[in-house]
Order: structure tokens, then C-alpha cells, then sequence
């Protein structure tokens, strides 16, 4: 997986995170899904995607950062 496809899944979680937020300060619910449910989401979305990130920048050797 490229290093770019897991920034990219990092700041679909802080979008996520961010939008729930709102939902969650103008105590807005859409059936299940709430502010709380956004955010734990959001939060375990980017924390996935902050560990591949970090296994994959520790396991390889290039140079490259973006496009291996």
C-alpha cells in the first residue's frame, strides 16, 4: 500500500472526527448514528491508519516517501 493511500485513509478519519464533533456540540442524531458514534469511528480510523503509517515507514528502506 503506497504511503499516500494511508495519509489519505489518516484524513478521512479527522474528517470523520470532525464532523461528529459538530454533530455531537449541536446534539444532532440521525437514528443510530450520533456524535458519539462518529468520533469513536473517526478516532479509530486515524489511529489505523497512523499505525500502518508507522509500520510500513519503519519496515521500508527508501528514500521515497510518497510513491512507495
Amino acid at each position: 500500500m503506497k504511503n499516500k493511500y494511508l495519509i489519505g485513509i489518516i484524513l478521512f478519519g479527522v474528517v470523520i472526527t470532525i464532523f461528529g464533533a459538530l454533530i455531537k456540540i449541536m446534539h444532532f442524531q440521525f437514528g443510530v448514528i450520533t456524535g458519539n458514534v462518529l468520533l469513536s469511528i473517526g478516532m479509530l480510523t486515524e489511529v489505523l491508519g497512523i499505525i500502518l503509517l508507522i509500520i510500513k515507514l519503519t519496515t521500508n528502506k527508501n528514500d521515497n516517501f510518497l510513491n512507495k
